[in-house]
């Protein structure tokens, strides 16, 4: 991610020891909830509701998930998880995450494609215009 940090939306993230292997360092499945974790809030701000979407069986899925382990986050530490919508398909979206320091050092990045499927039917579905919709 190379534009402005302030361009991102910002979600906290406290290392807690339930997060952490014996050594104090961060379990690397962990990452992927404390983006997961950011990108639900990141749509909850945009005022997009995933209990009413899945209401009209529409929900979003992980497709695919590229992610790079730079350094280890630990015990205590007080991080933020960036996350940035690179691309909007008609029923696919693209997210750039990285999980940062408070020395704005990148600790894990991912990009991660989501995507939209009809729940009953388990196939892809066009992401409806009210979830986008300048609110």
């Amino acid at each position: 991610m190379h534009h402005s940090k302030s361009a991102f939306f910002r979600f906290p993230v406290t290392i807690y020891y339930e997060d952490t292997d014996a050594g104090g360092v961060v379990y690397h499945s962990n990452y992927l909830k404390f983006f997961e974790r950011a990108r639900t809030e990141m749509l909850r701000e945009q005022g997009v509701c995933q209990r009413e979407l899945l209401e009209q069986k529409i929900g979003f899925v992980v497709r695919s998930m590229e992610i790079d382990f730079l350094k280890a986050a630990r015990l205590d530490d007080n991080l933020v998880v960036l996350t940035q919508l690179t691309e909007k398909r008609k029923a696919s979206l693209i997210y750039c995450q990285e999980l940062v320091n408070p020395h704005e050092e990148v600790l894990c990045r991912a990009i991660v494609k989501v995507a939209c499927i009809d729940m009953q039917k388990m196939k892809p579905q066009c992401i409806p215009d009210a979830v986008f919709s300048e609110k």
